[in-house]
């Protein structure tokens, strides 16, 4: 079992969605995020004053999964999510200790279902 995270732009969610769908990838959470990295923000002005935005919009992807789902995974949260830009994202997969299905009991595989 792992536990894919991928940090991208959220105009690129629909597209990220859309390519995990056809992947037969359907069960995901999605939360707002700031952050940055190589993007190192942007400076603006605001009533005279300059400001530095160093915390960038992001959204954040979590979606627990078999193994044999993996590879599809990756790929389809890359092919929705690449535009060739810095700033396009980062995805870490993590080893998922368990799973606990609430409503039934199931743990492992068949919790994640």
């Amino acid at each position: 079992m792992k536990l894919v995270i991928a940090f991208i732009q959220p105009e690129r969610l629909t597209p990220v969605k859309q390519a995990l769908y056809e992947a037969e990838v359907f069960k995901m959470s999605v939360t707002n995020a700031l952050g940055c990295g190589q993007q190192k923000g942007y400076h603006e002005t605001y009533r005279g004053a300059e400001i530095e935005v160093n915390l960038l919009k992001k959204v954040r992807i979590e979606i627990a999964i078999n193994d044999e789902f993996l590879e599809r995974t990756v790929e389809a949260i890359v092919s929705g999510a690449r535009t060739g830009s810095i700033g396009d994202g980062k995805i870490f997969v993590l080893d998922l200790q368990d799973c606990i299905r609430i409503r039934t009991g199931e743990n492992g595989t068949q919790g994640i279902g």
